[in-house]
């Protein structure tokens, strides 16, 4: 109690300035002292952060751990979706695979989360929760020593000046000689703890480095843990692609022909053949067919079903304006045109030269022009359209009807303009161009065509269907869908459809003579 009475006096004297206050420490010693609370402070803050970022519970054995992750959940949630779809559904394979990948990266993610524990989480705790609170708490101790040394020495020179004798000589008496021993003992404790805390701090700050190399494993462990987890998704991708390029069934409609053909192994698109085969057997004398707009509803179901391969003929065939209407989507849908963006200006300038003969001269240069895939299928598509010619007495699609309507679903160029626009100039190029193809399609594409390629389409009913029909577009058809469908920047509308086959009659008919084995038209 009177030692700590003391202490009280002599820090109040020396806070008042009426006593002189012994700083034991050098200046560098009381840098470090300021560093101390810095990195103690930094320590705390960056052992939270981190501790936060850590998914599973922090001090448990592997196993809990395991348990506690969203990762583990998430698996465990996907191999009971697998179960319940099977093996039978891609999305079941799907499910299980990824769910196997998820169970993997949790482990992987388990260790590297016990890792950081060991060397980063727990070294800080260590270093601001121990380390630098232990040099404080030294360092406390060491100011309370100071005072207590302080206090002795007042407390000294007080009696000396109280007996008189002279400060060059020492006073005597037992009174004296305690004090002096007090003084001389709490001078003594101070300097074995200024000793043992400048240890300490030189050690804190030779330790710097190794303080340092926490953070140096912190990105060395985050970087093998994602090394890790890489290689386990890069292994996986492979199979993932596998299943979903080995699937058959496959959408068309807005793929690239190409990847579709590649897909699906075939050489006409699934799409073409379909509607063209059905077509054949149940659309040929049907008026107007690909100009008179099918039941919204019964298109999109027909569109719908040759996405995913699975079709009935005998439905549909009773029904041949909606397979016209899907064929013409399925064109009107690809990324990039029938005829091929690249060879547009060929196809143009060709339409443009005024000589019958070096026209179609043109046009048979650009044919042969295309890609292999955009051949097969092109060189189909205008066989079929050819034969429809020959019932047009009936259906009433003459070749330039035909190429009014379907032209512009084969080709068109980046940038096309408005519907207007294309009426007055692109399409009645296009028109230019079909319309001959379609009129000369043996000379163009020689030899007779297998139309049912796969052997599996094909309806033996007809009837004629007109009376369910008008020119005009369906009247359950949404107005949005119509807008998309009908006046989409690719295709013309069926209203369009009319409008060109009325502009197009100004131009007169068109008569066909032979000249030569080139066909000519006049």
């Amino acid at each position: 109690m009177k030692k700590q009475f003391n202490r009280m006096r002599q820090l109040a004297n020396q806070t008042v300035g009426r006593a002189e206050k012994t700083e034991v420490l050098g200046e560098d010693l009381l840098q470090v002292e300021k560093r101390l609370e810095l990195v103690k402070q930094v320590s705390h803050s960056t052992h939270k952060k981190l501790t936060a970022c850590l998914q599973g519970q922090q001090g448990v054995d592997v196993e809990k751990k395991s348990k506690k992750l969203p990762l583990t959940t998430l698996a465990q949630c996907m191999v009971e979706g697998a179960a319940v779809l099977g093996d039978e559904s891609l999305l079941g394979k799907m499910l299980k695979l990824c769910g196997e990948t998820q169970e993997r990266l949790a482990q992987e993610l388990v260790l590297f989360e016990l890792t950081i524990e060991r060397d980063v989480v727990d070294p800080l705790c260590e270093l601001a929760e121990v380390e630098i609170p232990n040099i404080q708490k030294q360092r406390k101790h060491l100011a309370k020593l100071v005072l207590d040394m302080d206090s002795a020495r007042t407390r000294y020179y007080q009696s000396t000046k109280s007996s008189g004798v002279s400060t060059n000589l020492q006073p005597t008496g037992a009174k004296a000689d305690h004090l002096r021993e007090e003084m001389e003992e709490a001078a003594n404790r101070m300097e074995i703890c200024r000793d043992q805390l400048s240890a300490d701090m030189y050690g804190f700050v030779a330790k710097e480095i190794d303080y340092a190399s926490y953070f140096q494993t912190l990105i060395e462990v985050q970087a093998e843990y994602h090394r890790k987890s890489l290689e386990l998704l890069q292994s996986v991708l492979p199979q993932i692609k596998a299943h979903q390029e080995t699937w058959v069934e496959k959408p068309c409609y807005g793929k690239p022909l190409e990847e579709h053909l590649v897909l699906s192994g075939r050489d006409i698109a699934f799409p073409i053949e379909a509607c063209v085969t059905m077509l054949l057997e149940c659309g040929m004398e049907e008026e107007g067919l690909f100009r008179i707009a099918p039941s919204a509803s019964k298109l999109k179901k027909l569109k719908a079903s040759l996405d995913c391969g699975v079709l009935d003929v005998q439905e549909y065939s009773a029904d041949p304006h909606a397979i016209a209407g899907a064929l013409k989507s399925y064109l009107r849908e690809l990324p990039e045109p029938l005829m091929t963006f690249q060879l547009y200006s060929d196809w143009i300038q060709a339409s443009n030269i005024q000589d019958q003969e070096r026209r179609l001269q043109a046009l048979y240069a650009a044919c042969e022009k295309l890609p292999p895939a955009n051949n097969n299928n092109f060189k189909y598509l205008i066989k079929f359209l050819s034969k429809l010619t020959e019932y047009q007495d009936l259906n009433k699609m003459t070749p330039g009807n035909i190429a009014i309507v379907l032209g512009p679903n084969l080709l068109w160029t980046h940038n096309d303009g408005n519907i207007t626009e294309m009426m007055t100039t692109v399409s009645l190029q296009i028109v230019g161009i079909i319309e001959p193809i379609i009129q000369h399609a043996d000379w163009f594409f020689p030899g007779e065509i297998e139309f049912n390629v796969t052997g599996n389409y094909g309806s033996p009913v007809h009837t004629n269907h007109n009376a369910n029909y008008s020119s005009m577009p369906s009247p359950d058809m949404d107005q949005t869908e119509r807008r998309q469908n009908d006046q989409s920047r690719r295709p013309l509308s069926v209203a369009t459809d009319n409008m060109m086959l009325e502009f197009y009659k100004k131009d007169g008919p068109t008569i066909v003579v032979s000249m030569g084995c080139i066909p000519v038209i006049v």
